[in-house]
């Protein structure tokens, strides 16, 4: 008697959950995450193997490159519009509500109180044009303009946390003014911005 054959059928899957699934991924991705700001100046920050992390808001970044030129920006977009306000005060220089509102959206800037306004006055690309060669803030002792900053901004947010993000070709007198500024202003505990690198393991 001959054998009886089972037709056999190809196993199937249904791909279409697995679709979903990954359409409701990329989008919570998208909505979710956030681009890191460009900033007006990219410095090459040395390594070290500290994993101490800067709070998420609530920070000052100073940003020292590789010409010993000094940045400084602020996180919080309120915090920014009141600091502008208290220096345009103290320096003299008045400033309208849409330059007011350019300012609360840079991630730094590196110019002095005297050429801010200009330079807030540019279109986005003449900006990132002239960051290439902008002074800097001024550290010096006869004009240090990087101390007001700090302190207005510390008057504004008393919450707010410093951290120094320093090229590692920048010169050594440059960082150390930015200190013993930061020190005149009462100033002892800040952060260091860094590389991650790898621990070394014992053999």
């Amino acid at each position: 008697m001959p054998k009886v054959k089972v037709k056999r059928t190809k196993p199937t899957l249904d791909m279409t959950p697995m679709v979903d699934l990954a359409f409701l991924l990329v989008t919570f991705f998208m909505l979710t995450t956030q681009f890191s700001p460009e900033e007006a100046v990219v410095v090459d920050t040395p390594s070290s193997v500290s994993e101490i992390r800067l709070p998420e808001s609530n920070v000052i970044v100073i940003t020292v490159d590789k010409n010993d030129r000094v940045f400084f920006g602020v996180d919080s977009k309120q915090v920014k519009e009141a600091v502008l306000n208290k220096m345009a005060g103290k320096y003299g220089v008045g400033f309208n509500p849409i330059e007011t509102e350019t300012f609360s959206l840079l991630t730094n800037f590196g110019v002095p109180m005297n050429q801010l306004k200009s330079y807030l006055a540019m279109s986005d690309d003449a900006r990132k044009k002239y960051d290439k060669t902008a002074p800097g803030i001024p550290v010096d002792s006869t004009n240090n303009e990087l101390a007001d900053w700090v302190h207005q901004t510390r008057l504004s947010n008393p919450k707010v946390v410093i951290a120094i993000k320093g090229d590692q070709d920048v010169s050594y007198e440059t960082v150390q003014k930015v200190i013993s500024t930061l020190q005149d202003k009462k100033v002892n505990r800040f952060n260091l911005i860094t590389d991650m690198e790898n621990r070394p393991t014992n053999l």
